[in-house]
């Protein structure tokens, strides 16, 4: 209960009670509940096949569930897309358009002029690391840099709750943990509240301040649902966080629900 003072500050993104099937009988989720507060950076750790990104799917609105609601700041839109952002694994950047024009493509989509679209975007180029690039082919782009223009137009729908579907995980390994650490510093500058799946435990505890565990095998017959949440707690100021024992805290106890 909040103290006299206090404001009740919705979830940016709340999913309660969440079943889902992939045909109206046969469950793939079932009874899952997910909170991710305002400028949260929120992990779903499963094994592949487990229903993670069907899950993201249902938040995202591009699915109605058989039962439980999606609340996006308090507000049911629950079957109701384009209310959040949504970035693929793959960045799905157009070989033919130039980098400016695929990032600032949801505005033009959205009915702004091509000129009017390239102003909005460019001084964005600056703060997401792609300062240089906006003229250039996406093939001219190293695979850390195409992820980071993919999110500059993820960031471009609008939305201030974005869900990410296992990112990073087309990049090789030093690649990934830099381009992930630098995802994690824009949000927090952004103010941005963010949903990523992985598979990934190390990649999970290094991102999110909380991870919700799946377990589950819906082709088997075992519909999936959230086993535990683990909080991450970061110590103020250390820089190599995957080194510490709260690291390694997390860790264990993710891996511990996930068997």
């Amino acid at each position: 209960m909040a103290q006299a003072g206090e404001k009740n500050v919705a979830p940016a993104l709340e999913a309660r009670d969440l079943t889902l099937s992939w045909d109206g009988e046969h469950l793939v989720v079932q009874g899952v509940d997910v909170t991710v507060a305002p400028g949260e950076v929120c992990c779903l750790v499963g094994r592949s096949g487990c229903g993670k990104t069907t899950i993201l799917h249902a938040l995202a609105g591009l699915t109605t569930p058989m039962a439980g609601r999606v609340l996006l700041h308090g507000e049911d839109v629950t079957g109701r897309p384009g209310r959040v952002s949504y970035m693929l694994q793959k960045d799905l950047l157009l070989p033919s358009r130039r980098i400016i024009d695929n990032v600032c493509l949801p505005l033009v989509l959205a009915g702004t002029k091509k000129a009017e679209a390239r102003a909005k975007a460019a001084p964005f180029f600056e703060r997401f690391g792609l300062a240089g690039s906006e003229l250039k082919w996406p093939s001219e782009l190293s695979g850390g840099m195409r992820q980071r223009a993919a999110f500059l137009r993820t960031y471009l729908m609008g939305a201030d709750v974005t869900l990410l579907d296992e990112p990073f995980s087309a990049l090789d390994a030093l690649t990934r943990t830099e381009v992930r650490q630098w995802f994690v510093g824009v949000a927090k500058e952004l103010g941005l509240s963010a949903l990523v799946i992985t598979h990934d435990v190390d990649e999970a505890v290094s991102m999110a301040s909380r991870i919700y565990v799946l377990a589950g095998v819906p082709a088997v017959g075992e519909p999936s649902h959230v086993i535990g949440e683990v909080a991450v707690t970061r110590p103020a100021g250390e820089r190599s966080f995957e080194l510490t024992d709260e690291y390694l805290a997390a860790k264990r106890q993710v891996m511990a629900l996930l068997g």
